[in-house]
């Protein structure tokens, strides 16, 4: 159980690492505290040997460890409003009529990037959340068609398909429009078993050279169940934190960032704004990620801020509420629009 002054302490020495990346040393918490430097060096070794606080080295000040930071953000950081310079910036994008939603919420984080150093990231639903929706095939030139796929969440994707050549692109169209009547309405992750399992067997009655033609599409679809909505902001804004100083640690959150299945822990099932911190985060160690769920009428994904533990947890997880509640507001508004016209 913590002091009153105890937990003021801890309180301070986050505020101040997060703002100066620093260890603290206890002279310059005397002052505020009015008690002497022997006095807080004796709170802050208790802080330490409970674990709130940690030494980078022998004879350093004392920075928050992972617990520590988690103490203050369940029981220390005070509830507040978001800054007017921070609400006017966001403000201005949702109330741009020019903008659509999926629009202004990827500039909103895109303005939340710029304004903390943070990385941000839009993860759009998983494929098996993704119903198929349609398939355009479009001529770009001899030989060469483009396949587009459109889902039920106004995902659109497409991949460059090459034929062999003799292949009458009538071919083509007829094997689009035998998907497109099979598959409606089949969630992605399940679009390659249906391929082979009652398309494959029938395609046959419907196209001539059916069987390179359904190899292609195929492939072509096949590689759309892994694909996933994935939007970042400020990647490079990670390695500009001290945190993240050496070759080593470049090269590791780089490549946490390209890969799919670490991106994909990244997906938020709670609506509320939740704070993970370090090995909460299944990503890093060494970041914070804050997160919440988003959802519209017709799309749903999470919106998430990536930075070092020593991030500034409030600023933070208030832009992201900020963020939700406009959100819901432009919806109705852009709803209401659309009834009118």
């Amino acid at each position: 159980m913590l002091g009153e002054r105890q937990k003021n302490i801890l309180k301070e020495i986050v505020l101040e690492y997060i703002k100066k990346a620093r260890p603290v040393g206890s002279q310059s918490l005397c002052k505020k505290f009015k008690v002497s430097s022997a006095t807080i060096r004796n709170d802050m070794l208790v802080l330490e040997n409970l674990g709130y606080l940690e030494k980078q080295h022998i004879s350093s000040g004392r920075i928050p460890s992972e617990k520590g930071y988690r103490y203050y953000v369940d029981h220390l950081m005070e509830p507040s409003k978001i800054s007017g310079e921070d609400m006017l910036k966001l403000q201005t994008i949702f109330s741009n009529n020019e903008l659509d939603l999926d629009s202004a919420i990827e500039k909103s984080l895109e303005i939340i990037s710029d304004i903390t150093n943070y990385t941000s990231v839009i993860l759009g639903s998983a494929s098996k959340e993704n119903l198929l929706q349609k398939v355009e095939v479009v001529p770009i030139s001899p030989g060469v068609v483009v396949a587009i796929v459109i889902t039920d969440k106004g995902h659109v994707t497409n991949k460059q398909i090459t034929l062999p050549e003799g292949i009458d692109i009538k071919e083509v169209q007829k094997t689009s429009e035998l998907l497109n009547k099979m598959l409606f309405g089949t969630p992605l992750d399940l679009v390659p078993s249906k391929l082979e399992f009652e398309i494959k067997p029938i395609i046959g009655n419907y196209v001539t050279n059916y069987e390179v033609l359904y190899n292609a599409f195929y492939e072509a679809l096949s590689n759309f169940q892994t694909d996933r909505d994935v939007r970042w902001n400020g990647k490079a804004n990670i390695l500009k934190q001290p945190e993240f100083s050496t070759v080593d640690d470049v090269k590791n959150i780089i490549s946490k960032f390209e890969s799919k299945d670490l991106v994909s822990k990244i997906e938020e099932t709670d609506d509320e704004v939740k704070v993970y911190i370090g090995k909460e985060t299944s990503l890093d160690d060494n970041v914070t990620v804050i997160k919440t769920k988003y959802k519209t009428s017709d799309k749903e994904g999470t919106l998430a801020i990536i930075g070092p533990k020593r991030m500034d947890y409030e600023r933070v997880l208030n832009l992201l509420e900020y963020i939700k509640s406009r959100i819901e507001k432009k919806e109705v508004r852009d709803g209401k629009a659309r009834e009118e016209e």
